[in-house]
């Protein structure tokens, strides 16, 4: 097959399935690359859509491309592409927020960790990148393109505008960048909102928080009333345990006057591991 990305990309954006198309190459080859090499790697695409981005992985030599994708204009066109054919190329129709991730690796042949490589529809970003970054050890580099501020959110640090429950997660177990930003102009359809890649590269196992669950409701529940302080903030989270917040944070060597915002990395596993034992 040559270059080309097939005929369907003409096809319409969906707008209920989040659909904004990229289709410059060196935009699409730069997404593809952004995490690393993938020349003989295992990578996972969700949304490919017509296909730019699948084309950009498979000529930079993956062994092994997994597609998921919902919408069967799609899926059906790649089906017909000669790597399909050949077993680099696996297409699975189907919403991503319901695959078993380990089961299609395994019937694809893949190997892992895996890959995860994939301008995102905007409306299931999120919520992926949260299942994925609980999942373990057979996820491996992502590139993942979001909407700016998302990709801000992710990479976040403390005493940041966008630092929240979605950086604390996300830094439990990866350490994040935003590689480049795009212009809304650089799709099709254009979106109302610029664009960036975020990279997430797997902490070494010893620097990883295993407790994501509870981390999340740590978070969540922090930055939820994000300006009062946390011994409000965490005031229900605590009582569920039959804590008291004041007891809980003072224990972990943190001000409960201070706010969810100035906490790092270190302080939010404190509160995770002291809620776990709790509980």
């Amino acid at each position: 097959m040559t270059d080309e990305t097939p005929r369907l990309t003409e096809a319409p954006a969906r707008k209920a399935l989040g659909q904004h198309f990229l289709f410059d190459p060196d935009i699409l080859r730069r997404t593809a690359l952004a995490s690393g090499p993938v020349e003989g790697r295992t990578v996972i695409e969700v949304g490919p859509g017509p296909g730019g981005l699948t084309r950009a992985l498979l000529n930079e030599g993956v062994a092994k491309l997994i597609c998921v994708e919902a919408d069967e204009r799609f899926a059906n066109a790649l089906e017909t592409w000669p790597e399909a054919a050949e077993g680099r190329l696996h297409v699975y129709q189907h919403d991503a927020r319901k695959i078993n991730w380990t089961s299609i690796i395994e019937e694809s042949g893949g190997t892992l960790p895996a890959m995860i490589v994939a301008n995102l529809p905007y409306n299931v970003g999120t919520p992926l990148l949260v299942d994925w970054l609980k999942t373990g050890d057979w996820r491996g580099e992502m590139a993942l393109m979001f909407q700016k501020e998302v990709a801000e959110r992710i990479v976040a640090g403390p005493g940041t505008p966008h630092y929240g429950r979605l950086a604390v997660l996300t830094h439990a177990v990866c350490d994040a960048h935003i590689a480049f930003t795009l212009p809304p102009g650089a799709f099709r359809p254009p979106p109302k909102v610029d664009s960036a890649v975020a990279v997430l590269t797997p902490l070494a196992p010893d620097r990883r928080f295993a407790d994501l669950d509870t981390l999340e409701k740590v978070s969540t529940a922090a930055f939820g009333q994000r300006r009062k302080m946390l011994r409000a903030s965490l005031k229900a989270l605590a009582k569920t345990r039959g804590i008291d917040a004041t007891t809980w944070l003072e224990s972990c060597n943190i001000d409960p006057t201070a706010r969810a915002e100035t906490l790092t990395q270190d302080e939010f596993r404190a509160l995770a591991t002291y809620l776990g034992n709790a509980g």
